[in-house]
């Protein structure tokens, strides 16, 4: 089974995503069985940023009794069998923010995606924050090239559909693209997430956020069902 957890935004230094980030720990404590959970952080959109990864290890190892560690891949040369045997321990994989586009690139120049690919088909738990959430699908909605100018880019193409995550803040523009074009999209808010399953959605979960499946596909309105 392929599964992802698929975060909209929020602080994870802040707590504001704690609720979310407990279910992931027990999630992952639950796929670890008698064994200490491990989860491998990937900081690659915010170019490998340590404090993030610092903070990703303060909660989960701080408060969730859960290993951590970390796949480093910018400006440096990966070594490919110890990166593999990093996500061979890993529970679950725990995508952090940033520049979605770059990120995407990186892994490909890297030789990271076959790795992630193979784990998300193992049935390793993806998780994943703004960048990290919406990276899966076929099209995000993103502000990566120029910081501030939001358009559509093409995502890896593992999970159907668009998706934007901090929806919030988002709203009235992303809804408009939907229209104009007749998407079918997903809107995920801060301290939201989306859990998708075999690529179905199956829960929502909140730290406060909401989660809405959007449907434009009659050009006039958009429908909104909170999930």
């Amino acid at each position: 089974m392929t599964r992802y957890i698929l975060i909209g935004g929020g602080e994870l230094k802040n707590g504001e995503t704690l609720e979310i980030d407990r279910y992931i720990a027990q999630e992952a404590k639950k796929a670890a069985g008698s064994r200490r959970a491990c989860g491998l952080f990937l900081p690659t959109a915010s170019h490998d940023c340590m404090p993030y990864y610092n903070t990703f290890h303060k909660v989960y190892t701080g408060m969730f009794d859960i290993k951590t560690d970390v796949a480093l891949t910018v400006g440096r040369e990966v070594d490919p069998v110890k990166m593999e045997g990093k996500f061979e321990k890993a529970d679950f994989l725990y995508v952090g923010g940033g520049d979605t586009v770059f990120m995407i690139e990186q892994w490909e120049r890297c030789g990271l995606l076959p790795l992630i690919e193979n784990a998300v088909r193992s049935g390793k738990i993806v998780a994943g924050l703004s960048a990290g959430a919406i990276c899966w699908f076929e099209d995000m909605y993103s502000d990566s090239v120029v910081a501030g100018e939001f358009r559509m880019y093409r995502g890896l193409g593992w999970l159907q559909g668009k998706i934007s995550p901090h929806y919030n803040e988002r709203m009235l523009d992303f809804d408009r693209i939907l229209l104009y074009n007749k998407f079918c999209a997903w809107g995920v808010e801060n301290n939201a997430a989306l859990e998708m399953a075999d690529g179905e959605a199956v829960r929502s979960i909140s730290g406060g956020g909401k989660v809405y499946a959007l449907d434009a596909s009659d050009g006039v309105h958009v429908k909104k069902t909170i999930l």
